[in-house]
């Protein structure tokens, strides 16, 4: 029969619901191949994956928004702007466009424009009942361009938050920012771009922040200013240490030897190095399993031994290994978190988030969502996101 394909029972059913599942899944495939690949840093592959994903379902807005955030992650703004505008333009409120290109064009110094794309994320917030989000987005477009209408906006928002739950941190936390903001005195208004700069001129652009960093040089030790010295005070020791010593000085030597001293604790930084050392070998025996685990357990011994550089180094070599692996990119997140690359932390927990709501993993969402919870709670696409 023309247009249908016969069930297992004689039924039918038309056959485009098989072409459309197909589709969905090819979509979906597409979507989960670019986080992956944006999860591991492969920028272009994730490019690659996304633009395929566009071009199976173009009524999607999320592949062009991933897109933009890709390109914004390379540095390449003005590239990003468009991918961004063609997200919005199939999904206008789409939060994570309006963020995205928000960012690119304060960073082209495109400040009116960027404040414009802020107050469109502040209409949307407020219409999904998020009034501490939209605070934010209204007073930090109030920062990038100074107008009347954007400073009584702010300021009716903060009224609004003022009556608010005390236990509501971030209202409390949204309030105090537009609170702040409204103290100073109005800055002159910033004058929208008449023109976009010339094709070919490169856009000055902030790095992104780079996976590792080097450990800083500590800071040298800065001499105070020459003063007289004042007249060094005699050491008094206190009568109960000089007592304790001696008494200690009177022990016999069968006595002292009675309680021997502990063995010190092994050094925790050793057991990072030598667990690093044995997946090494793991690896290079070709046992990618027993090596994945070792070097895993080299990055979390790292971290509590405080040498976090270390630890990400492990976990880059990890990634090698098993990319989509949800503990790997989970201890990524929170060294990032522990370095103060909250940008790269988001980002990250952002991808594997979709990534969890493709697979249903709910395991792997709820242990994001408990990061979330303990160190990014006032991250508002993550709480969102966990929602």
């Amino acid at each position: 029969m023309s247009g249908s394909k016969r069930g297992p029972k004689g039924g039918s059913r038309p056959a485009d619901v098989g072409n459309s599942s197909s589709l969905y899944e090819r979509y979906k495939d597409a979507l989960r191949r670019g986080h992956v690949a944006a999860l591991r840093g492969r920028n272009d592959a994730a490019i690659e994956a996304y633009s395929e994903a566009a071009s199976i379902a173009p009524d999607r807005s999320l592949p062009h928004a991933s897109i933009g955030g890709i390109l914004v992650k390379m540095g390449r703004l003005p590239e990003a702007v468009p991918a961004y505008e063609r997200a919005l333009e199939l999904a206008p409120r789409d939060e994570t466009a309006l963020r995205g290109i928000a960012e690119a064009l304060a960073r082209l110094d495109r400040r009116a424009d960027a404040a414009g794309a802020l107050d469109r994320l502040a209409d949307a917030l407020e219409a999904g009942g998020r009034l501490a989000d939209a605070t934010d987005a209204a007073r930090r477009g109030l920062e990038l361009a100074e107008s009347p209408e954007r400073r009584t906006r702010v300021g009716a928002f903060a009224e609004r938050l003022g009556t608010a739950p005390a236990g509501d941190e971030a209202a409390q936390r949204a309030l105090a920012q537009a609170t702040r903001v409204l103290e100073l005195p109005p800055a002159d208004p910033v004058e929208p771009e008449i023109a976009p700069e010339p094709v070919g001129t490169p856009a000055v652009a902030t790095a992104p922040e780079p996976d590792v960093l080097p450990e800083p040089e500590p800071e040298p030790e800065v001499a105070p200013a020459a003063e007289a010295e004042p007249e060094p005070e005699p050491v008094v020791e206190p009568k109960a240490d000089i007592e304790a010593a001696t008494a200690e000085q009177e022990l016999e030597p069968e006595a002292a030897a009675v309680a021997p001293e502990e063995p010190p604790a092994p050094e925790p930084a050793g057991l990072g190095i030598a667990l690093g050392a044995a997946a090494e070998a793991h690896l290079y025996a070709g046992e990618l399993t027993e090596a994945h685990a070792g070097l895993l357990a080299a990055a979390r011994a790292h971290r509590r031994a405080g040498r976090l550089v270390a630890a990400v180094d492990a976990c880059d070599l990890a990634i090698g290994l098993a990319p989509a692996d949800p503990d790997l990119h989970l201890l990524l997140a929170e060294l990032y978190l522990d370095h103060g690359w909250r940008t790269l932390a988001t980002d990250k927990l952002l991808l594997l988030g979709r990534i969890a709501e493709l697979d249903e993993d709910r395991a792997t969402r709820d242990r994001l969502c408990s990061l979330v919870t303990e160190r990014l709670a006032d991250e508002p696409r993550l709480v969102e996101l966990c929602a």
